[in-house]
């Protein structure tokens, strides 16, 4: 299975950090985020890495190189400035994946999820990883019952920013910028979506005041 590691934001909610330094190479605990991500794929035998970028993405580029020191072989996904969102660019490195499903992490997120635990087959065109509501997203995302993803009645959790894809889900797309979400929920409507209930560590690295609560975290 290949991976993929979104990395391409501008991270507005982060400046002025991001005005030099792209969000994904913002450091915590002595490292920067997006080699905590490296370290924990490799470890579940993930080592065909892409990574796509736009805003300062040379710098992501000098900064992780071939990936070998990581165990890993990165390829990158270059994107205009301003970047595809989600679904665009995805699709845009959809020839770089390969066959069959791939994984998908938000580069901006810091977690202890093992992808390892993630299933190596799954029926329908998604799985995905949800997460109890943190504080700052209260009303969550979408519904989990016995293993399926679905919109509608009930207690909701939300999307962590892993997930597992197969390329059927951009099919008749056209090629740009588009957000992931309203294809995961036409996929649902046609319970094409699965997922499980993570309960460990995650955090949405979002605003400066939470990269400072993650580096005492991991420095404590």
């Amino acid at each position: 299975m290949k991976a993929m590691i979104l990395a391409a934001g501008r991270g507005e909610r982060m400046r002025p950090l991001t005005d030099t330094t792209p969000k994904p190479l913002l450091r915590a605990g002595g490292r920067a985020l997006i080699e905590y991500h490296l370290d924990n794929l490799v470890r579940a035998g993930i080592t065909d890495i892409i990574i796509n970028h736009a805003h300062l993405g040379a710098q992501i580029e000098a900064a992780l190189g071939d990936g070998a020191r990581y165990g890993a072989r990165i390829v990158y996904s270059a994107e205009p400035e301003g970047a595809l969102e989600t679904g665009g660019g995805i699709q845009r490195a959809l020839p770089l994946l390969g066959e069959g499903a791939f994984l998908v992490v938000n580069g901006d997120i810091w977690t202890d999820f093992d992808y390892a635990a993630l299933p190596r087959d799954f029926t329908g065109l998604a799985y995905l990883v949800l997460i109890d509501n943190p504080e700052h997203h209260p009303a969550g995302d979408f519904c989990l019952r016995d293993g399926r993803v679905f919109e509608g009645d009930g207690p909701r959790l939300t999307f962590s920013g892993i997930g597992l894809y197969r390329a059927a889900l951009f099919a008749g797309c056209t090629p740009g910028q588009f957000p992931l979400t309203p294809l995961l929920r036409v996929a649902m409507a046609r319970d094409e979506v699965q997922g499980m209930h993570y309960t460990g560590r995650w955090w949405d690295i979002g605003t400066p005041q939470r990269l400072d609560a993650l580096d005492r975290m991991l420095r404590g």
